[in-house]
């Protein structure tokens, strides 16, 4: 806050619920950046909150600047860091929403700024650091918890935004390539020509290494009428995961059907608009079985699924024979590197999964979770970068490692 004498400054952090209320708020904005991509060790977080403190954490330009010394380590942290920043807290002109989304904004919120020695200002005068946005940042970090089934349309606005500054990477593999190292087994071509351009006198040893590269990602995305509350955010989801490439995405329902091309513009909602087009199963029946074994049969044999993160986004209904889904779970356990499934309907108070489908699957699944809301979704992208699965219910002592970690 400002001195005496001084104008005073917005705040941003949650009005009214003390320190504990402002780190909450700070620590949900961390979280949505590792969704996006960013790296944020846990000791980047601790400095971030301590550049914070030292400044002042009510004021939205000191929070944006300590976030960009602290959290941020390359150039590609910066695009996203200015990303999800101008989401969580909105615009330093007030308004909330990202260039590349048209959904309209939610209404502006009114904060009366506080003056610490003088008690306010005279009217008229702007403040250059931009406008409160308390009410904002507080209210994205309980939406991340909400039930995306239960939100109004200014919410679903608002996660839209968030969700458009989502990444999925697939979990690290070694691959059969390598690159000059400090450290590794010694290059021995690399070697050889340092010692030919001295003559013949003895050079440094060159190493390399082995290069690291993300998995495959498979989305297959249920468009069925049991998920029509949920699959528009999990196509928004599944369209911020295929623009960091290597991930492909098709939508289930009565038909299986590709739509990793049509996600492809930047624009979320021209990207929507082309799915709509081109799916034409929306809110149908759910024949997971049937679609699953033509997957198989036409992408996953042949390469697409082998060694691949798959994560299937349902909530299991089948109308079919369930045990043709637990025939094809079983081929597609034995082909990928993971199986994950999302269901939105695994956050409810006594679920259980007694759906014939689910239960048929569920014993050729590595992790089960939620993907209710956006928590569960930042959850369900660190599950596919390797994180540790939660339990599988049926499982005796849970998952261990993933089944499929040797693939």
């Amino acid at each position: 806050m400002a001195g005496g004498g001084q104008e005073d400054t917005p705040e941003i952090g949650v009005a009214g619920a003390g320190l504990a209320g402002a780190d909450a708020v700070l620590l949900g904005f961390v979280r949505a950046l590792r969704a996006a991509g960013v790296e944020a060790s846990t000791e980047r977080v601790y400095a971030f909150l301590r550049a914070v403190s030292v400044l002042r954490p009510g004021v939205r330009a000191d929070v944006r600047v300590a976030g960009r010394a602290t959290l941020c380590g390359s150039p590609d942290d910066l695009e996203r860091y200015e990303r999800v920043f101008a989401a969580y807290f909105g615009h330093a002109d007030g308004s909330t929403s990202l260039p590349t989304v048209r959904a309209p904004a939610p209404p502006r919120p009114r904060l009366r700024a506080r003056d610490a020695a003088s008690g306010g200002r005279a009217g008229g005068e702007r403040d250059p650091m931009g406008p409160p946005a308390a009410v904002l940042a507080s209210s994205t970090e309980v939406l991340r918890h909400r039930d995306i089934a239960a939100l109004d349309a200014a919410e679903r606005a608002q996660l839209h935004r968030l969700l458009a500054a989502f990444a999925l990477r697939g979990e690290a593999r070694r691959s059969a390539r390598r690159r000059p190292a400090r450290r590794g087994a010694v290059d021995p071509r690399r070697t050889v020509r340092e010692l030919l351009r001295r003559g013949g006198e003895p050079a440094r040893l060159r190493r390399h290494a082995r290069v690291d590269r993300p998995r495959r990602v498979v989305l297959l995305v249920d468009v069925s009428g049991s998920m029509a509350p949920y699959a528009d955010a999990l196509l928004r989801f599944a369209h911020a995961a295929a623009r960091g490439g290597r991930t492909e995405v098709f939508t289930i329902g009565t038909r299986l059907t590709r739509v990793t091309r049509e996600l492809s513009p930047r624009d979320p909602d021209t990207a929507m608009a082309a799915v709509a087009a081109a799916v034409p199963d929306w809110r149908g029946g759910t024949r997971l079985g049937e679609l699953l074994r033509e997957f198989l049969n036409r992408w996953g044999q042949r390469g697409m699924a082998r060694g691949a993160v798959v994560v299937l986004l349902s909530d299991g209904w089948e109308r079919d024979d369930p045990a043709l889904l637990g025939a094809q779970m079983r081929r597609l356990h034995a082909l990928a590197h993971r199986v994950i499934w999302a269901n939105p309907r695994k956050a409810r108070p006594g679920y259980a999964p007694t759906a014939a489908g689910m239960a048929a699957a569920l014993p050729s699944v590595d992790a089960f979770v939620t993907g209710h809301s956006l928590a569960a979704l930042e959850r369900l992208a660190a599950v596919v970068r390797g994180a540790e699965a939660d339990e599988v219910p049926g499982r005796e002592g849970g998952l261990g490692p993933a089944a499929g970690a040797g693939r």
